[in-house]
């Protein structure tokens, strides 16, 4: 588990879109964080379900160990298939799906 800190910036509620959208600085050491990562800390953070929290992008600069990140917290998971679009709805599964799998064999390689 990667050291994060997260730091937010700016946050309003979108009472058309039935979210809240949340901009944020992440504050971190190593490699930049995954989108799971920044979602279970933006989740605990916000008081919100993960399933819930799409995050729309992560942005380092180069060198640095700190990224700008927004990420969106909808009402509900039906409100979340409505209106995000697929590619983004995708980019958060996929790579939840990735991470499970590389734990599962770092679990097997123990």
């Amino acid at each position: 588990m990667i050291d994060l800190e997260v730091y937010v910036e700016k946050e309003r509620h979108n009472p058309l879109l039935r979210r809240r959208e949340v901009y944020c600085r992440l504050s971190f050491e190593g490699k930049t964080p995954s989108r799971k990562e920044v979602r279970g800390k933006i989740a605990g953070l916000m008081n919100a379900e993960p399933e819930r929290v799409v995050v729309d992008y992560i942005k380092t600069e180069f060198g640095k160990t700190e990224a700008k990140c927004y990420v969106k917290i909808y009402d509900t998971v039906e409100d979340l298939q409505k209106i995000e679009e697929e590619h983004i709805i995708e980019r958060n599964k996929v790579e939840e799906q990735a991470e499970e799998a590389e734990e599962a064999e770092a679990g097997a390689a123990e």
